[in-house]
């Protein structure tokens, strides 16, 4: 570039900034570029939105990270694009430096700079400071943070961000340390006869889509992309997780009178509306704390006992496709903390608002069949947990109770609720004891507990 003239002559000096396809869940591998909002040689500044991204999930507009012009736009609209995929590039405009007289260093000047020491106030380089914006980005878009050094290790290595997630991590709150994959490297390293064997074996073929001839009154509809997306998802999960359910009866009578009683004072207080989803959520999250091998995941020979009890609830959309947005800490939450986040993130679903944040890091999932006068039912697990909560219609049913004067036969308010859980890892006398605390927890309802 030309020098700019001042006093003296400086110089800008010009450095590539890689936009790559963020991760935006646990078990995202890929999203689908559903809009740009900027061409090639546009300028534009830091947190301008560059592109719409949609996945199974959510949709998301992506932010630059970075100040600069669009240098190249690798992917169009409607591609599918890998997770940890470079999808663009930011020509950023660095700081002036100021040589003494000229625009060019002589042979001197730059024989001296090349042999003076660094100082703490000396500019990073390129390099380094791309390490510090792909760390933030990261800690944006993943699941874990991860520290520039071991970005950098990853990266030399051709370790791909899926990869580097599975990765056990000893350093606080489970970050993986520089040792945690330098010794990955190392076992990777050591079975290299079976990472051949496994990679001259062809990938097992997808199944064929099943190709059925429409009648001529028939109607035909193109599936949409999250329809498409959710599809290939649950037929993932029935084919990675090998699928149980099992099924309780819980007497929630006392659960609905004290609901009923409290729903108005509830809203005048607090100004949110009390449902029974919140009341589910709190009995779950207190199960999961008792059960945490239901609070898991798989990852090969593995388990992953997940420190965080994160509940997310299956939330129907208007276009009649399904998401799941997460309760972070449900079990840290009183009930009306429950109540207030649930009707949040209810409404931002509904109306496509939703935050990246807001769909990421569940544990284990609930869906409620009984919003639909559904009484039981057998959920398909949300990889990659272990185990979803199906819960049904509440419904007033005759009961034998037991008194101390006899039996009596009485109305009471009764719900089926069913576990489905993978049998790899939760056996079933696991899924059938938590299953039963979470009965427990709904049946044992206090009338007279306040709010």
């Amino acid at each position: 570039m030309p020098a700019k003239k001042t006093d003296n002559y400086k110089i800008k000096y010009m450095s590539t900034f890689e936009i790559v396809m963020p991760k935006m869940g646990e078990s995202v591998e890929e999203a689908t570029i559903t809009k740009w909002f900027v061409k090639e040689g546009d300028t534009i500044e830091e947190d301008e939105v560059l592109l719409e991204i949609a996945t199974d999930k959510v949709d998301s507009e992506i932010p630059s990270p970075v100040a600069g012009t669009v240098k190249e736009i690798r992917f169009n609209v409607d591609d599918v694009v890998a997770v940890g995929t470079i999808i663009a590039s930011i020509a950023m405009e660095g700081e002036e430096g100021e040589p003494e007289e000229k625009s060019v260093p002589s042979e001197k000047a730059a024989s001296a700079a090349k042999s003076a020491p660094k100082t703490q106030s000396a500019k990073p380089t390129i390099k380094e400071e791309g390490l510090k914006v792909e760390a933030r980005v990261s800690e944006a878009t993943s699941d874990r943070f991860y520290s520039p050094l071991v970005k950098s290790i990853a990266k030399e290595e051709g370790i791909t961000l899926t990869e580097l997630d599975k990765i056990p991590g000893t350093g606080k709150e489970g970050r993986v340390t520089k040792n945690d994959i330098l010794t990955h490297l190392d076992n990777r390293k050591s079975a290299p006869r079976e990472s051949a064997k496994k990679a001259e074996v062809p990938p097992k073929p997808a199944p064929p889509k099943q190709d059925v001839k429409a009648g001529t009154s028939d109607v035909v509809v193109e599936m949409d992309r999250m329809r498409k997306l959710i599809a290939d998802h649950m037929v993932m999960s029935k084919q990675v997780s090998p699928h149980v359910t099992s099924v309780v009866e819980a007497d929630v009578t006392n659960l609905v009178l004290w609901r009923n009683r409290m729903k108005d004072e509830f809203m005048k207080k607090y100004g949110e509306k009390l449902t029974f989803m919140p009341l589910f959520a709190e009995a779950v999250a207190k199960a999961l704390r008792d059960f945490p091998g239901v609070n898991a995941s798989v990852s090969g020979d593995t388990i992953i006992l997940r420190k965080n009890v994160n509940v997310g609830l299956a939330v129907a959309l208007p276009s009649g496709n399904l998401i799941v947005p997460v309760i972070k800490q449900a079990d840290q939450k009183n009930l009306t903390g429950l109540a207030s986040e649930i009707n949040r993130l209810a409404n931002a679903a509904r109306e496509n608002k939703l935050s990246p944040d807001d769909i990421q890091g569940g544990t284990f999932t609930i869906t409620n069949f009984g919003s639909f006068q559904n009484i039981i039912g057998t959920p398909i697990i949300n990889q990659p947990q272990v185990a979803i909560l199906a819960t049904g219609a509440i419904e007033k049913k005759p009961a034998v109770l037991e008194t101390p004067t006899g039996d009596v036969i009485a109305i009471r308010h009764k719900m089926y609720l069913s576990l489905s859980y993978d049998h790899r890892v939760v056996d079933g006398a696991l899924g059938g004891f938590f299953l039963k605390r979470v009965a427990d927890y709904l049946e044992q309802a206090k009338l007279d507990r306040e709010i």
